[in-house]
């Protein structure tokens, strides 16, 4: 394949923070579906939320295959998710977060993991803001996603020390 021909290829993980049981092979297939490859997922045990489950899945594809695999998981609302997708030529990174209160944020992200917030969306929130510097507050947490880093991170931390698989599509 020549340099001209050749497709930019990312990565990201896939983390499924907690799901109940009876999800997990609909999760898994959804996946596959996704990545066009068998995806082999352990689950264990989500210690927050008795009674679910989690996993993470490593993945390398074509840009944009993080927000395909957002999307299909976004239908199940008993599933906390989140999925990255790091930046690669000519494409942002990118982070979509699932809660079931709170439905999906997606943020675009950094080289460094950082939310990156656009001109157009600060501009926007100083609209809204009317000068008052509390809702200005308010608008950046909404822009930053904070309320779902808020509710994710119990469930980040109970992962700490699980397996992760890798999962190289080969084209």
């Amino acid at each position: 394949m020549s340099a001209a021909t050749a497709r930019a290829v990312t990565r990201g993980v896939v983390f499924v923070h907690s799901t109940p049981a009876a999800l997990c092979p609909h999760i898994g297939w959804a996946l596959e579906s996704v990545l066009g490859a068998a995806a082999p997922i352990e689950w264990i045990k989500q210690p927050v939320a008795a009674g679910t489950l989690r996993t993470e899945l490593s993945w390398m594809g074509e840009p944009g295959t993080g927000a395909k695999l957002a999307s299909a998981l976004r239908g199940w609302v008993d599933v906390r998710y989140e999925v990255t997708e790091e930046p690669s030529p000519g494409c942002d990174g990118s982070r979509w977060s699932h809660t079931p209160t709170l439905g999906i944020h997606h943020t675009w992200t950094a080289a460094s993991g950082d939310a990156v917030v656009s001109e157009d969306r600060l501009r926007a929130a100083l609209v809204a803001s009317k000068g008052d510097p509390e809702l200005f507050r308010a608008e950046m947490a909404e822009l930053l996603g904070t309320a779902w880093d808020q509710e994710l991170e119990p469930f980040r931390y109970a992962g700490e020390g699980a397996s992760v698989r890798w999962l190289h599509r080969v084209s």
